[in-house]
């Protein structure tokens, strides 16, 4: 069975389109759309398997080139809407798998089909999700960029799987961001210093162990704290361990706002990380001065308490 990298892209926000435009009109703007995905696919060297509807399944043999292509088609498709009005723009959600791939009759199956799928439903509008198979396939000098989102439970895997979001908009930064007037410098901690992390919403109350990280907070069922709103992307924001600090990271399409308890100033996200110094709220998807925004809170506990609050929890 050939070894293959399938890449599955779907479109978000062509419900507002077909309200907008009635269903023959949109119908046109979708398939044009669609067809330039996979024209634009096919001059990377891949293969279009089918369409769906408003997605593309394409299948290629070399790995290298499918990320490549799909970077190029966010970053071509991002400057083609920048003048779209905001109720009839077409955005894509991509995953990325590779593995064995049976072909039956011009179409194709196998793990990396299914996984590829998955991770695009995962993925939010303008992100792309890959597994940890086409990560390792590009190999130690591949200058793609990347970011580990942690291991994952995938809904059809018996295994969790390590998924990756690639990062292709040119602004994106990898630094620490924090309020200089609120910090004191942040130094290096052993991990016992904080040994867990509370977080709760609405009636919702979950503690976390350093063994829990990264840990993931998004709207759906595979996310390990869930906040079911809609301005909330399906996979939000990770919380993981750097250097004994706990660092929370903006992986989502509208943004994420930080406000560390007794301070006023607040540390917006976007595609950015920031580390947790002291206890606070997490703002999802729009900011603090929306009464209605949904609004995580979190507490930084040492060894003892979390402990305590684990076995606390288990007994339940």
């Amino acid at each position: 069975m050939p070894e293959l990298t399938i890449a599955f892209v779907d479109l978000t926000g062509s419900t507002s389109v077909f309200e907008t435009l009635g269903n023959d009109r949109a119908t046109k703007a979708v398939t044009k759309l669609t067809q330039w995905i996979g024209a634009r696919g096919q001059a990377n060297g891949g293969t279009v398997v089918k369409m769906l509807g408003d997605g593309v399944l394409l299948a290629f043999a070399d790995n290298r080139a499918a990320v490549d292509s799909m970077v190029q088609i966010q970053q071509e498709h991002a400057k083609r809407v920048q003048q779209w009005p905001a109720h009839l723009k077409l955005l894509m959600q991509i995953g990325l798998a590779r593995g064995s791939v049976v072909w039956v009759d011009g179409d194709c199956f196998g793990d990396a089909v299914n996984l590829a799928s998955r991770l695009s439903d995962l993925a939010g509008p303008e992100q792309i999700f890959a597994s940890d198979t086409v990560i390792q396939s590009l190999g130690p000098r591949s200058l793609v960029r990347n970011r580990s989102l942690g291991a994952m439970r995938i809904k059809g895997k018996v295994d969790t799987c390590e998924v990756f979001r690639i990062e292709w908009q040119a602004d994106m930064q990898s630094e620490f961001l924090t309020v200089p007037a609120d910090l004191h410098a942040i130094t290096p901690k052993d991990d016992s210093d904080f040994a867990g992390i509370e977080l709760a919403w609405l009636d919702a109350t979950r503690t976390f162990n350093s063994s829990d990280l990264p840990l993931r907070i998004g709207r759906v069922p595979e996310a390990s704290f869930v906040v079911s709103d809609p301005r909330v992307s399906r996979m939000h924001a990770t919380i993981g361990m750097v250097s004994g600090n706990y660092v929370l990271e903006d992986v989502s399409s509208y943004g994420t706002w930080v406000r560390f308890a007794g301070s006023e100033s607040v540390v917006q996200l976007r595609r950015q990380d920031c580390v947790l110094h002291s206890d606070g709220e997490i703002s999802l998807g729009a900011p603090f001065s929306d009464f209605s925004a949904p609004t995580v809170s979190f507490k930084l506990m040492d060894g003892s308490m979390a402990l305590a609050r684990s076995a606390a929890a288990s007994a339940r």
